[in-house]
This record gives C-alpha cells, structure tokens and sequence, in this order.
C-alpha cells in the first residue's frame, strides 16, 4: 500500500539573510496564493453566462464551484507531506504548471461538464502548491526576517476575496478578444507562467526534510474519505436544506478521522513515516492554533453574509456588492502593514488586538442594520468594514508566527498541509452556518427589509464566533518559540 519516491539531488543550503532573490521568490509563493483566491471566488459572477452559453442543469454549475473546493481540501494534507518528501519547490512548480494547464482547459471548455471536471482538476494542483508557502518562506528568509513576508497574505487574502468578483465581472464584461467568460480562467495562464519562473529562478533548492521516505496510501484514503464526509455536507447543505443525509454524513467523518490518527500514531511507533506528523498533537502552540484557526476563518464567513445581503436584498450586482466591500479589503491591507512591524514586540496581544477591532467591526454593521434598516449604503457601511477589516489584516502574522513558530523542519509539510486544510474547513464551516441563518430569515421570496434582517442576525453570530477565537487565543503562547524558524 505505499510508493517509493525518489530522493532528490543534492541541493543548496538557503542563505542566512534575505536578498532581492528572497523577495522575487517569495512573489512565486504569493502568486501560488492568489491564483487559489481568485478562482475561489471569480466563478460565482460568471456562472449565469455560463450557463446561457454552455447550458446544464443548476447542480452541474454549482459543481463549477463546489468540485473545486472539495478537492482542494481533500488533497491539502497530501500536498503538504509531498513537499517534505520530493521538494517544496518542486511541488509549488508541478502544481502552479498543472494549475495553469487545466484553467486553460477550463478556459475552452466545450460542456459544463467538461468544466466541473476541469475544476476539480484545478482543486487537485491548486492543493499541491498551496500547503508549500510557509516552508518556502521559511526557507528563503531568515528567523527575524520573517514577519515581513508573512505580513503580506493579509492583504493576499482580504483583497483576493474582495477583488475576485470584480475582476471576474470587469473579464465577462470587457469580452477581451471575444472570449467573454473564458477569460476568467485563461487569465491565470500568464500568472502561473510568471509565477513558475519566479518560482525556477528564485526559491532556493533546499533538501526535503524526509526525502527517500514512502507516502502511505491507507493514510490518504482515510484522509480523503473523512474530509469529503465533513466537507462536503458543509458546502451543499444549505442549498438542499440539509437533508438527513448531510447530518449522518458529518457524524461519520468522525469515527473515521480518530481512526486516522490511530494509524498515523501506529506509523510513527513502526518508524514509518505518517501523513501528519503525531508530534504535531504534543505541541500547544500548533494545537491551539488549529482551534482558533479554525473558529477565526469561520468569523470570516460572514463576507460572504454580507455580499448576500447586498446582493439577494438590496439589488446590487455581484460587482457592485464587491466594491461596498472595498473598504474591508483595504483594511485588511492596513493592518498587515501595522502587524509586520508589531509582531515582534506584542506577539499574541496583537492577535487578541486584531480580533477586537475585527469584533467590533461586525458589531457595528449590526448597529447600522438595525439603526438605518433598508438605507444602508457605502456611507454607513464603510466605517465598521474598514476596523473589521483593519483587525482581520492584524490576526495572520501573529497566527501563521505562532502557530507554525515551533514546527520542526521535519514537521512542516504536515503542519502546514494540516492547517491549510482547516483554513478551508472553517471558511466552509463559515459560510454553512452564516449561510444557514441567513437564508433561513431571508426565506424563499426575499425583500429588503428580510435581507437586512438576515445581515443583523449573521453579524451577531459573527461577533460569537470571534468571541470564542478570542477565549481561545489565550491558549496560544505569547511568542513563537525563539529560532524555531
């Protein structure tokens, strides 16, 4: 049940200080990153003219989204121990190449079924090269250098989720070279093109921690078995009204993930080499961080709440729902500046910093709900989403520093492959509880005043949710653990 894989050559010991190079190979890494944001989120504008233009039923489209979610959370832990084993630049390169190959196929797409296959293609080597990002920087910059590339997903991921649909909607609009909705995906080729070479030229060529060692293929069919029984009644649920099925579906992934981490336990006492490292259970730092990760990128669900609410209830469209939200992007981008340059000095109290003004974000698009009602615009609104966003920029140095502060080199592939999964379990798990509540105070005929309605009560649990991250941020140590870099 395993395969051997080959060890790599002798490679390159990474430079004790962070040169140009650093910083040109690192733009491969946030390039890897930006490509997954945006056609997380680029699909949801176009999928009407998909439909016209290449028919299929409702199911088929939603696939177009959902296929691609499912497979990248499936594979991200398989992803992540593959660059332990092959190279995390080697695997950063065969996922951004296969990335860009399939959106080209994406991009010519003659069925809709062709294209919910493409997608879940581009999911599977979107989750190769994504879990590599920490352990590239990692290598490329040395320990006290590492806030300042570490400050920049915040931005990556606030004005990624913003600018998605904007970009989708401008490329449909715009119908460059008579393309129309194509473009959305053949746009990543020249990104995955420039990414690749930044990637060739740039990342340092760094041994594989555990190079010569065998993936075992029991571990990943467990893996992927559990994560489709969690995932995916949280990504269809609310759209079918969560039948039973979905509910049974949740309870068995459970059983099925504790006898997973039997077998990677068994794996370690037999000198195997286990998908996720068990170590990983003993250190607080990364077992706290999980948690708070986890119910942090729930939090985060509520951006989806409130294009919804633009959207379904107030009349925007999908691009101008996305520029209301402008303010939050920018935010975002603020205090990823401000955390770069605190880190060092406040360690998790900037954490618990960035969850207060993102908590006090959302309470006061709770207020303003409730105080201007169906008048909500960009002037009432902008204030709360620019704090919101501001707190949500603070809280990713602190958590990735934290977190992945006191990983072992032999650890990293796991711990990173392993949190990048539960990123994406907590905004799924997000959107199927905000979604849940707002959709079921929205009800099947929505007015105005529902929506708004709705948004009040998203936010509150939004703010519950950020509550709870904020209890759970005192179990994180006050620092990463010194030179665990």
């Amino acid at each position: 049940m395993t395969a051997t894989l080959d060890r790599p050559l002798p490679v390159a010991i990474p430079a004790a200080r962070s040169t140009r190079s650093s910083w040109l190979g690192f733009s491969a890494v946030l390039g890897a990153a930006l490509m997954n944001l945006l056609d997380s989120t680029v699909v949801s504008v176009a999928a009407p003219v998909i439909r016209d233009e290449l028919g299929g039923t409702n199911a088929t489209l939603q696939w177009t989204t959902a296929g691609y979610t499912l497979a990248l959370a499936v594979l991200l832990i398989v992803g992540g121990r593959l660059g332990d084993m092959v190279g995390r630049r080697r695997m950063l390169l065969i996922g951004s190449a296969g990335f860009t190959a399939v959106s080209m196929l994406c991009g010519l797409a003659w069925s809709p079924e062709v294209l919910a296959g493409g997608r879940v293609v581009q999911g599977a080597f979107a989750a190769l090269m994504l879990p590599q990002g920490f352990g590239l920087i990692r290598d490329a910059f040395p320990p006290a250098e590492m806030a300042k590339p570490l400050a920049a997903f915040g931005p990556v991921m606030g004005i990624g989720a913003v600018l998605g649909p904007i970009v989708g909607g401008f490329l449909v609009d715009a119908n460059l070279f008579g393309t129309g909705w194509r473009m959305i995906f053949l746009i990543n080729l020249p990104l995955g093109i420039l990414t690749a070479v930044l990637a060739v030229k740039h990342l340092p060529k760094v041994a594989p921690a555990a190079a010569g060692t065998r993936l075992d293929w029991i571990s990943v069919a467990l893996s992927a078995a559990g994560t489709v029984l969690l995932i995916l009644p949280l990504v269809q649920g609310h759209e079918l009204h969560w039948p039973a099925w979905t509910i049974v579906s949740l309870v068995a992934s459970v059983p099925v993930f504790a006898i997973f981490a039997r077998r990677q336990s068994r794996l370690a006492r037999a000198g195997r080499t286990p998908l996720v490292e068990p170590s990983l259970a003993g250190k607080r730092s990364y077992v706290a961080g999980v948690a708070f990760a986890t119910i942090f990128f729930a939090a985060m669900g509520a951006m989806f709440t409130i294009g919804m609410m633009l959207q379904i209830g107030l009349g925007y469209s999908a691009i101008g729902a996305s520029l209301m939200m402008a303010p939050w992007a920018f935010g975002a981008l603020v205090g990823s500046a401000v955390s770069g340059v605190l880190m060092a000095r406040l360690g998790r109290a900037l954490l618990h910093t960035g969850l207060a003004l993102m908590g006090a974000g959302v309470l006061g698009l709770y207020a303003v709900y409730e105080v201007v009602g169906v008048e909500v615009g960009f002037a009432t609104m902008a204030l709360p989403l620019l704090v919101g966003g501001t707190g949500m920029g603070m809280i990713f140095v602190p958590l990735f520093d934290i977190v992945l502060g006191g990983v072992e080199d032999r650890e990293v592939g796991s711990a990173t492959g392993a949190l990048s999964a539960i990123e994406q379990l907590g905004v799924t798990l997000g959107i199927a509880i905000l979604g849940t509540v707002f959709f079921s105070i929205v009800g099947e005929t929505p007015t105005a005043q529902s929506a708004v309605d709705a948004g009040s009560a998203t936010a509150l649990v939004a703010a519950g949710l950020i509550a709870i991250g904020f209890v759970l941020g005192f179990a994180l140590p006050k620092r990463a653990r010194a030179g665990a870099h």
